[in-house]
């Protein structure tokens, strides 16, 4: 008889396969482009898509960039994140991105900023 905790796991990766091969055929790829996008095994990539392979997070990092979707929505769906954790911090985020000047990061936080208020404006009136 199978633990609970191993049953959970097998229903989760049979779901994140189910997920990975609906969005794989909803933008019109072929298992073999996808994972070439992917930069995995096309053997892989079915094993995963039938529920039989635990993905790394690097590995659903992969497939998120080839799928053209958020790699968070992958790593929820694989239990690697918390669906209901805190929120994102964006600021900080933005903050520590190498590829920005530091302009384009203080132009990025203060629109933040400002649709943020912009919500809390909305909701009190």
């Amino acid at each position: 008889m199978k633990s609970e905790s191993l049953e959970s796991l097998e229903t989760r990766l049979h779901d994140l396969g189910d997920f990975i091969r609906d969005q794989r055929r909803n933008a019109r790829l072929s298992l073999r482009k996808l994972s070439e996008l992917a930069g995995i095994s096309n053997p892989y990539l079915s094993q995963i898509e039938r529920g039989l392979r635990k993905p790394s997070a690097e590995i659903l990092q992969g497939i998120a960039r080839g799928l053209r979707i958020s790699a968070e929505t992958l790593y929820v769906r694989a239990g690697i994140l918390d669906e209901e954790g805190d929120p994102p911090d964006l600021v900080a985020a933005v903050l520590r991105d190498p590829t920005l000047t530091e302009r384009q990061k203080q132009v990025l936080v203060e629109i933040y900023r400002s649709f943020q208020q912009g919500d809390r404006e909305d909701e009190a009136g």
